[in-house]
C-alpha cells in the first residue's frame, strides 16, 4: 500500500530514469557558484590581455633596437663613429714584446721576465682630481709627482703613461686603492717586469734594466736581440670608453730572442763566494775570478767582488756595476813571467834547465831592478827563476830577445787587443808600442809591469800553456750572437793560433809545477788534494789614481790550471790592494784551490796518477 500525504494524498517517488532518455537527474547547484566561474573566466581573460600587450611591447622595443644596429652597422657606420669620436679622439698603446732571457750553459734562468703591468691615464677623466691623484700614486708606486702630475692633466689626449714594469699584484693594488678613494680614469696594461731570480750570481755580467731600458752588461751589449720589437694598438675612443665601430689598427709585437751564455750558474755561486772571502779575508779593495775551459775556451764562471744584487741595482754604487775584470786594466805581475818565459823557450834562446847567475840587483837605464826578496847572488835554473818568482832572472833571460821580439810574443799571447766576448766597455789593455820598446821598458815587462791587460785577456794567455801552446778565443755566449754595434761574438766563430811549440809548453808546464811544490815553490797553499797542479803567482806594483805614480799598493794574483799533464779547466785570480800584507801565493793561491777543487769536481775530472815534476831549481 503505498505511503499517503499528511493531506490525504498518495506520495510519488522520484524516477530513476531521468527526463530524457533515462539519464540521471540534474543535482541542484549550490548558492553563487555561478557567479565565482564568471570572475575566474574575467581574470583569465584580463591576464591574457596584459601578456599579450606585454609582448607587443618587448616586440616594438626589439624592433627599435634592431632597427638601430641596422643603421649603426648597415647604413652609416662611419658617420656615427665620427660623432663619437668627435666627443673623444685616438689612443695608441704600445704592446710590449717578451724580453729574451739569459741563460746559462744549462738553460737555467739568469735573467728572465715575469708578469708585471703599465699603470696609465686617461686625463680627461683625471684632470680635476690631478694634483691628490698625483700625490697618491707618487707615494705608492715611487714616481716622481711632478711628471705625474704633467701625465694627468696632459691635454688633447685620452692615454698617458704613470709607471712602466710594475710588478701585477702592486699595480692592481694601487688602482683598486685609488678607485677606492673616489679616484677615476687609471687602468693597467700587460708589460712584463724583468727578474733576476740569482740575484747577485753573475750579475756584473748581467747587467740589469732601468726605467727606459739596459743600463750594463749583457743586457745592454745585447739589447737589440733581447728586446725584439714592440708593437702597438691604434684606437678611438668616445664618451670615456673604446668605440667599438671605430677605427682600430694593430702592429703585433715580435718578441726578443733569448741569449745562451757559457757561464755555470753553480760554478759561478761558488767562484762569487769564494772571491768574496777571499777580498774580504785579505782586507783588499776588490777582486775578480775567472774559469775557463781549457780547449773550448768557454768562460765557465767569471765572478766579481764587490758585486750587487741585479733586482736592486740602486743599493750598489755604481762602480760595483760593472765587471773589473773586463774593464779595468791593471798590471799583471809575475803571471806575466809565463809567457816571457815560453816565448824565450819558443824561440830556442833556453830551456827549463838553463842556469842563471841571479845577482841581488840587476842595472836598467838609471834604475835597479830587485827581487821580491832580499838575496845574495843566486844560482838558479830556469825553473828556479819561475819557481821563486825571480825579477832580476826574468829581466836576464829577456834580454837574449833581439828588439821588440818579445813584444811580438806577447801580441800573439792577445794582450794589447781587446778579447771581444760581448762585453760593453771591454778594455784593450795597454802593450808598449814598438816605437817605445826600449830596454828599460822590455825589461819591465818581462815581470808584468809597465803592461795593462784585462783579467780574461791574462786567462786566455796561460790557457795557451795548458792547451798545448794554442791560443783559443775566450768565449762568453754559447753559439752565435750580434751585438748591439754590430760585432757577431760566440763560440760559433771561436779561432785559434798557435803562439808557442808544444814543447816549450810542456817545459812551461814542468817548471809551473814546482811553483806550487812546499819545498821550492812560492805558492804550496795552490794545491788540489789528488791532483798535479801548474800555476805562478804573481804580485804587482799598482799605480795610485791621484799621483800617478806607484804608491805602496800591489796586485796580487795565482793563474794556474789542472790537471797539470791534462789540462781540463784554468783558473785565475786577481786581489786588488791586500792589506793583510799577503801576496799571490798566500791571498790568491788558497782560493784557486777551492774553485780549482770545486770544478773538477762537478765536471768529474779523475786524478790522473801523475807526479809532479821534480825539475831543478838550482845548481
Amino acid at each position: 500500500m503505498s505511503p499517503t500525504h499528511p493531506r490525504g494524498g498518495s506520495v510519488r517517488r522520484p524516477s530513476s530514469r531521468g527526463r530524457a532518455g533515462g539519464s540521471p537527474a540534474r543535482r541542484t547547484r549550490r548558492p553563487g557558484a555561478a557567479a565565482r566561474n564568471r570572475r575566474r573566466r574575467s581574470l583569465r581573460g584580463s591576464a591574457q590581455l596584459r601578456l599579450r600587450t606585454g609582448f607587443v611591447f618587448i616586440a616594438v622595443v626589439l624592433s627599435f633596437f634592431g632597427a638601430r644596429l641596422v643603421q649603426l652597422q648597415g647604413v652609416d657606420p662611419q658617420r656615427y663613429a665620427a660623432l663619437a669620436a668627435a666627443e673623444g679622439g685616438t689612443v695608441t698603446v704600445e704592446l710590449p714584446a717578451g724580453r729574451g732571457e739569459i741563460l746559462d750553459r744549462n738553460g737555467k734562468p739568469l735573467a728572465d721576465s715575469v708578469d708585471g703591468r703599465m699603470v696609465v691615464a686617461d686625463p680627461s677623466m683625471t684632470r680635476a682630481t690631478a694634483p691628490a691623484l698625483a700625490k697618491f700614486l707618487a707615494q705608492r708606486l715611487h714616481v716622481d709627482y711632478f711628471s705625474t702630475l704633467s701625465a694627468l692633466t696632459e691635454k688633447h689626449s685620452r692615454f698617458a703613461y704613470i709607471a712602466r714594469r710594475v710588478p701585477a699584484a702592486l699595480a692592481l693594488r694601487v688602482v683598486d686603492a685609488a678607485q677606492a678613494q673616489g679616484f677615476t680614469g687609471l687602468d693597467t696594461r700587460n708589460d712584463p717586469v724583468r727578474a733576476y731570480p740569482n740575484h747577485d750570481v753573475a750579475a756584473n755580467l748581467v747587467g740589469f734594466l732601468g726605467t727606459d731600458g739596459p743600463l750594463a752588461g749583457l743586457e745592454m751589449t745585447f739589447d737589440k736581440q733581447l728586446a725584439g720589437t714592440d708593437g702597438s694598438e691604434t684606437y678611438e675612443v668616445g664618451a670615456g670608453n673604446r668605440i667599438p665601430l671605430g677605427q682600430s689598427t694593430i702592429t703585433p709585437a715580435r718578441n726578443g730572442t733569448d741569449l745562451h751564455t757559457t757561464i755555470d750558474e753553480d760554478l759561478q755561486w761558488y767562484t762569487q763566494r769564494v772571491l768574496r772571502q777571499t777580498v774580504l779575508g785579505a782586507r783588499g779593495d776588490s777582486g775578480f775570478a775567472i774559469v775557463q775551459d781549457t780547449h773550448s775556451g768557454e768562460i765557465l764562471a767569471l765572478a766579481d767582488y764587490p758585486t750587487y744584487d741585479a733586482t736592486n741595482p740602486q743599493a750598489a754604487p755604481a762602480a760595483d756595476r760593472n765587471s773589473l775584470a773586463m774593464t779595468s786594466p791593471y798590471e799583471p805581475g809575475s803571471v806575466e813571467k809565463v809567457l816571457t818565459l815560453s816565448g824565450l823557450i819558443d824561440a830556442g834562446k833556453v830551456t827549463d834547465h838553463t842556469k842563471l847567475v841571479v845577482p841581488p840587483q840587476l842595472q836598467s837605464g838609471d834604475r835597479q831592478i830587485h827581487d821580491w826578496f832580499p838575496h845574495p847572488t843566486l844560482k838558479l835554473t830556469l825553473a828556479g827563476v819561475i819557481a821563486q818568482s825571480s825579477n832580476i832572472g826574468t829581466a836576464k833571460a829577456a834580454r837574449l830577445f833581439h828588439g821588440d821580439q818579445l813584444r811580438r810574443y806577447l801580441t800573439r799571447f792577445g794582450l794589447g787587443r781587446p778579447t771581444n766576448i760581448g762585453v760593453n766597455g771591454e778594455t784593450a789593455g795597454i802593450l808598449p808600442s814598438s816605437a817605445a820598446w826600449d830596454q828599460m821598458t822590455a825589461d819591465r815587462v818581462a815581470f808584468g809591469q809597465s803592461v795593462a791587460v784585462n783579467g780574461v785577456q791574462m786567462a786566455a794567455a796561460v790557457n795557451t800553456i795548458a792547451n798545448g801552446g794554442v791560443h783559443v778565443d775566450p768565449s762568453l755566449i754559447q753559439g752565435s750572437a750580434t751585438t748591439s754595434t754590430g760585432q757577431v761574438v760566440g763560440t760559433d766563430h771561436t779561432t785559434t793560433r798557435r803562439v808557442v811549440s808544444a814543447d816549450a809548453a810542456r817545459q812551461m808546464t814542468d817548471m809551473m809545477e814546482r811553483v806550487v811544490d812546499p819545498t821550492a815553490g812560492t805558492a804550496p797553499g795552490a794545491q788540489v788534494p789528488g791532483y798535479v797542479v801548474a800555476g805562478k803567482t804573481g804580485t804587482a806594483q799598482r799605480v795610485g789614481s791621484t799621483c800617478r805614480c806607484y804608491n805602496g799598493q800591489f796586485t796580487v794574483s795565482f793563474a794556474g790550471f789542472a790537471p797539470a799533464d791534462k789540462p781540463r779547466f784554468t783558473v785565475y785570480v786577481v786581489v786588488q790592494n791586500p792589506r793583510n800584507g799577503g801576496g799571490g801565493g798566500s791571498v790568491a793561491g788558497p782560493a784557486f784551490s777551492k774553485i780549482m777543487a770545486f770544478a773538477l769536481r762537478r765536471y768529474g775530472v779523475p786524478p790522473t796518477g801523475a807526479r809532479p815534476s821534480q825539475i831543478p831549481t838550482t845548481w
